[in-house]
């Protein structure tokens, strides 16, 4: 009887939002159903071995990541696999629909041989037998690396949403997979190893640094730096460029919230200690994108020059914020309204900021088209943002609000919190939209690819409006 009242009671839920949008919105029989098509459809067509790509060309045609790839390669940056992946698990999370969590473990099993010997992940993963024979992939027995490809990339949140995913569904199984236990363990352990003395992150490694070679020092400017790019190696350098640094961090915290283990702790404090040696001192309090042993801001690409950074700066502040609610440190605040205070009087007119100030001058820094360093901005690179938005109103509320969660003895969650959203209007309005999106195929399609960000994205809407029928 339970059961029936419920079922007519979602049914008259659905009939009064369709008197008052005019159409019907999808039953949760048909949301289900779509999420069956699409997922089916995007496993065997868009992905390989578990593995995803950005987008995949409507008729299948070609698949690229930030590069064309073949079709036996999956690619690690979001939206690629690891992001797929979470979002099947967070999909499970709503519905408990079976067929997503057996999606989801495929990815992870994906992930699983992608992983480097050295411990994480490189920026594709390979299938082909000939190709994964270039790779010191660990489930394929190699003992030593030797000359194979080894470099774990922390660059563009890589093997750190990897990580995330594969620790959220070892924990969702209680940890009774045992590959992907030890997968998860290999990485959180290389992840440590990997960790500067004074808690920072390069953006590639290969072998754990040599303590003796990365003294702990405060930030510095030094007593020149080169106009002309240098082109010396920076994948060693401490990288807070694509707030890699920032992404280590929420990993750890992540990693002791799931797992209970205090060196996860231990390091994601040091990496907030790495931010507070970081901030240069006066006149420009802020951060810069790269540092080398010296703590001096340097170069990395020819377009990232030695600079305090408008851009990383905002992020390693919103880390700052994070890492005092999730610990309850105050000292992690301190350093902001300095830092606040010096961005805002160097806003750009409309204000925004630059992406790259000068060292000393606080003069904004950009790049011609041939790459030369120059004062102005008439004739800027286009595959680059030298201009980025300010988010400082933002960073000075939340340090608000941090300040008062603190004194109240509120410590916040790191881990993704998924909540059965309320049935409404806008819900079910972005529901039907979604089903009737979803082509003959089972594919959804944007200007001639099958994206997955808004495969992602649609799968959310979906799942959610499930859950919302339910509750």
């Amino acid at each position: 009887m339970r059961s029936l009242r419920l079922v007519l009671l979602v049914g008259m839920s659905l009939a009064l939002s369709a008197n008052k949008s005019g159409a019907a919105p999808p039953s949760p029989d048909e949301a289900e159903q779509a999420i069956h098509r699409a997922v089916s459809f995007f496993r065997a067509n868009a992905g390989v071995e578990g593995g995803y790509v950005f987008r995949v060309k409507s008729d299948l045609s070609a698949r690229e990541g930030e590069v064309p790839v073949g079709a036996t390669t999956a690619w690690i940056q979001p939206p690629g696999t690891p992001a797929v992946g979470a979002a099947f698990l967070d999909a499970y999370l709503l519905t408990e629909d079976p067929i997503l969590l057996e999606a989801a473990r495929e990815t992870a099993d994906a992930l699983i041989r992608g992983q480097l010997l050295s411990g994480g992940w490189t920026e594709q993963i390979e299938f082909a037998l000939e190709d994964r024979e270039r790779y010191a992939y660990r489930v394929d027995g190699h003992s030593s690396a030797g000359r194979l490809r080894n470099r774990t990339t922390f660059d563009d949140n890589k093997s750190q949403s990897c990580l995330q995913f594969l620790m959220r569904l070892d924990s969702e199984l209680n940890q009774e997979d045992k590959r992907l236990h030890e997968c998860v363990t290999y990485a959180q352990d290389a992840f440590l190893a990997a960790q500067y003395p004074n808690g920072a992150w390069p953006q590639q490694f290969s072998e754990p640094p040599n303590p003796q070679e990365f003294p702990v020092l405060q930030a510095s400017y030094p007593e020149d730096w080169p106009r002309d790019y240098p082109r010396e190696k920076y994948t060693s350098y401490y990288t807070l460029n694509d707030n890699t640094i920032s992404d280590c961090i929420e990993t750890m915290l992540l990693a002791y919230e799931l797992y209970s283990d205090k060196r996860f702790l231990d390091s994601a404090i040091r990496g907030g200690e790495f931010l507070l040696l970081a901030q240069m001192p006066d006149p420009q309090p802020g951060w810069a994108q790269q540092y080398n042993a010296e703590m001096h801001p340097v170069w990395a690409r020819k377009f990232e020059p030695a600079a305090i950074t408008g851009g990383e700066s905002q992020g390693a502040m919103k880390t700052l914020i994070r890492l005092a609610e999730q610990t309850g440190e105050t000292r992690f605040l301190e350093p902001i309204p300095r830092a606040v205070s010096y961005y805002r009087s160097s806003e750009l007119e409309g204000g925004q900021l630059a992406r790259f100030y000068e060292l000393r001058t606080n003069r904004p820094l950009y790049f011609t088209k041939t790459y030369e360093v120059t004062y102005s901005a008439d004739d800027l690179p286009t595959h680059y943002g030298f201009i980025v938005s300010s988010g400082l109103d933002g960073i000075e509320r939340d340090l608000k609000r941090a300040r008062e969660r603190i004194a109240e003895g509120k410590l916040r969650s790191i881990a993704p919190v998924i909540k059965t959203p309320k049935l409404s209007p806008s819900l079910e309005k972005s529901a039907q939209k979604v089903v009737d999106a979803l082509d003959e195929r089972g594919a959804w399609t944007d200007d001639g690819w099958i994206e997955s960000r808004l495969f992602i994205r649609n799968l959310k809407v979906l799942a959610e409006y499930i859950a919302a029928t339910k509750s």
